[in-house]
């Protein structure tokens, strides 16, 4: 699963809230930022503490990328 949180840096600066301010709000590990900013993926948990830190939903913060299927995975 790929994923991309360009809508949580946006909306960081629409609201003007530093990652720095974010990550203390909700409670975030300085490594699990790390993560984020790399786009590789955290636990549904962080994602709900940012939501509730920023009063918005996961696909406020986050767009799923889609990646081709794998064998045998076929919906």
């Amino acid at each position: 699963m790929s994923v991309s949180y360009d809508p949580l840096w946006k909306l960081l600066i629409d609201k003007k809230i530093s990652a720095s301010d974010l990550r203390k709000a909700a409670g975030i590990a300085p490594n699990t930022m790390t993560r984020m900013r790399k786009e590789q993926e955290v636990s549904i948990a962080v994602l709900g503490r940012i939501c509730d830190v920023l009063d918005c939903d996961y696909g406020d913060i986050l767009h799923h990328i889609k990646t081709g299927r794998s064998a045998g995975h076929d919906r």
